[in-house]
């Protein structure tokens, strides 16, 4: 799911989020896609996309530096926020303190 500033709040709102500040000319955000595909399928919290190159806005709100960034929301606030790659076992470990 793509997110951007219109819909942010909204789709943030309720439950879990897995957030994933990325951008097409960034390796290491490109190696996280299948690693993020799995976690969705297994975990069943949703995944959203936010391309800092589009939304610079959302990525400075969330003092991003580095791509990519992952950010675990819950009912519309960051509870827990990575930088650089994670492995399927450490998301799913981060989001399941936070059910």
């Amino acid at each position: 799911m793509d997110l951007t500033g219109e819909n942010f709040a909204a789709e943030t709102a309720d439950g879990l989020m897995l957030v994933d500040f990325w951008a097409p000319w960034c390796g290491p955000c490109q190696a996280m896609m299948p690693v993020l595909a799995e976690f969705e399928e297994k975990t069943g919290v949703k995944v959203g996309k936010i391309n800092v190159d589009e939304q610079w806005e959302l990525a400075g709100q969330f003092r991003v530096m580095s791509i990519p960034t992952l950010v675990v929301m819950k009912d519309g606030k960051a509870v827990e926020q990575f930088v650089g790659g994670r492995t399927l076992q450490e998301l799913t470990e981060a989001v399941e303190k936070h059910k």
